[in-house]
């Protein structure tokens, strides 16, 4: 489940609905699905038919046109020069969606001024909206698997702001397994 962070606050949020609560009050839809549907290993497509009836949801809610399964890990080809691309403050011109299958990340959101990271992992669906500036980067296993939407079947691409926001902002999360203590995602330094 997610964690929700307001470093600046030093508050620390893990329950459920209070995390709705707080990300809805930021304009961020957050819910939790089930992931009792397909095994691990299973294929895009079987993913994508097992979770038909909520991805057609969401294109009738978001307005989305398409949707697909990314699936990165350790061994994806230029995983950094990837995640390069958004780990570094920045804005989509349509919302991003993500339904997480597998693995862990954080969303960095700036919105009037004010920081919040939000860990996401298996069962957490988040929505984005267009213009939201925001980063991202994966937790030590560097891995995730989620369904994406789409409002555009081009995709997006950021629109860096060049603010430095994202650079004073811890940019990884480690689970108790590392070294034996966990470091706590979006602390300023």
């Amino acid at each position: 489940m997610a964690v929700l962070r307001f470093p600046e606050a030093d508050q620390k949020i893990e329950n459920e609905a209070e995390i709705r609560a707080e990300l809805a009050s930021l304009g961020i839809d957050y819910e939790r699905w089930s992931l009792d549907r397909v095994g691990a290993d299973a294929s895009a497509d079987d993913v994508l038919n097992a979770y038909a009836t909520e991805i057609e949801e969401m294109k009738r809610r978001g307005g989305y046109v398409t949707a697909d399964v990314i699936d990165v890990n350790p061994a994806t080809p230029n995983l950094d020069a990837m995640l390069a691309k958004f780990d570094k403050e920045h804005t989509h011109s349509e919302d991003e969606v993500r339904f997480i299958l597998a693995g862990r990340g954080i969303f960095f959101l700036n919105i009037q001024g004010k920081v919040a990271s939000v860990e996401v992992g298996p069962g957490d669906m988040l929505r984005v909206p267009r213009g939201t500036t925001h980063w991202f980067t994966l937790c030590e296993d560097r891995r995730i698997r989620a369904i994406r939407w789409f409002q555009q079947t081009s995709g997006w691409t950021p629109a860096y702001t060049d603010s430095g926001v994202d650079r004073s902002y811890q940019p990884l999360c480690f689970g108790p397994a590392y070294m034996g203590h966990r470091v706590e995602t979006g602390i300023k330094i």
